[in-house]
């Protein structure tokens, strides 16, 4: 069965463009590098849970959207060497690409599949 790493983000609106900019260049490497899917998704209806909720978990402020994200791997080995190659390839370094959103409130983790239809 595949692996799965799955993201949570906080993204602010006014940097909606520049995340996808940034995502769809980062996306392009973990895809080169031999990941099978990379996807990002833009929270439509997600609304504020009163006990828990997307927002709550990344504590979106009201100028922010919630990103969904995941990247699908054939097998958490694969998904271990894809990612030490993604994290030391030089395209990713440098000033232009800043995060275009705050790091520390992402929630992020690795998930074997369990069941696929």
């Amino acid at each position: 069965m595949s692996y799965v790493d799955g993201f949570i983000v906080a993204v602010p609106k006014a940097n909606i463009e520049a995340y996808k900019e940034f995502s769809t260049f980062a996306g392009s490497i973990w895809k080169e590098y031999g990941a099978l899917e990379y996807v990002e998704c833009i929270g439509d209806d997600v609304p504020y849970g009163e006990l828990t909720s997307f927002p709550r978990a990344v504590q979106a402020k009201e100028d922010e959207v919630v990103v969904f994200s995941w990247i699908v791997y054939g097998s958490r080995q694969e998904r271990d060497d894809i990612n030490t190659k993604v994290m030391a390839d030089p395209r990713l370094k440098g000033d232009q690409w800043q995060m275009p959103f705050d790091g520390k409130r992402m929630i992020y983790g690795g998930f074997e599949t369990l069941l696929r239809l």
